[in-house]
């Protein structure tokens, strides 16, 4: 009888031990539920260290060097603007003015601005082109003067425009009663589109 006991005993004691395995690998169930030793984590708190991001500085930055660039533009654009000689010279913008704009408006404003100056920096460099002979001409035709008045009335202004060839260069009104500027810019159009012929004397 004690051979058949034995061998009981032995396979029982073989079945238990990988049941004792396999709770040495598994956590209990009181440790799933929670750290042991009585820690109390709370659930609202992150675990680990928590990134911070500087995206809305570094945004923030970036818009303020915008409309940094964007001003200093629009100061240079008057500037030429008045420079050509423009009855009004657009308003000025202020920083606080720009900060509701958003990055994409102020690049699209830049951009705008970037080629009006190319434009104007074109047409001042054709006016200085004929300015020199435009000043001998109405140094000749009206010894400078804008509200010079000639021939019994026909001849007008500081280069002594004709209603009609006035007209023909985009002129309104009384030649001798515009501004010198204008009266220099319709003369330079003139003088572009046909030369010296219209002054047969004081373009020589």
């Amino acid at each position: 009888m004690k051979a058949p006991l034995i061998a009981v005993l032995s396979v029982g004691v073989a079945a238990a031990a990988p049941a004792v395995a396999i709770s040495a690998h598994e956590p209990s169930s009181a440790q799933s539920r929670g750290p042991a030793h009585g820690v109390v984590t709370d659930p609202h708190r992150p675990i680990g260290p928590v990134p911070i991001t500087h995206t809305a500085n570094a945004d923030d930055k970036h818009h303020k060097q915008l409309v940094k660039r964007f001003l200093r533009l629009r100061k240079r654009l008057n500037h030429l603007i008045a420079e050509r000689g423009a009855r009004r010279t657009p308003k000025s913008v202020h920083g606080r003015g720009l900060a509701g704009w958003s990055d994409t408006g102020l690049r699209h404003a830049i951009r705008h601005m970037h080629k009006r100056i190319r434009r104007i920096h074109d047409e001042l460099r054709a006016t200085s082109a004929v300015r020199g002979e435009l000043e001998r001409i109405a140094a000749c035709e009206s010894q400078g003067n804008p509200r010079a008045i000639g021939g019994g009335g026909a001849f007008r202004g500081k280069y002594q425009f004709t209603y009609e060839t006035w007209a023909s260069v985009g002129g309104r009104g009384d030649p001798a009663a515009a501004p010198a500027f204008e009266q220099d810019r319709r003369a330079a159009i003139l003088l572009r589109r046909e030369g010296g012929s219209p002054w047969p004397v004081c373009s020589r």
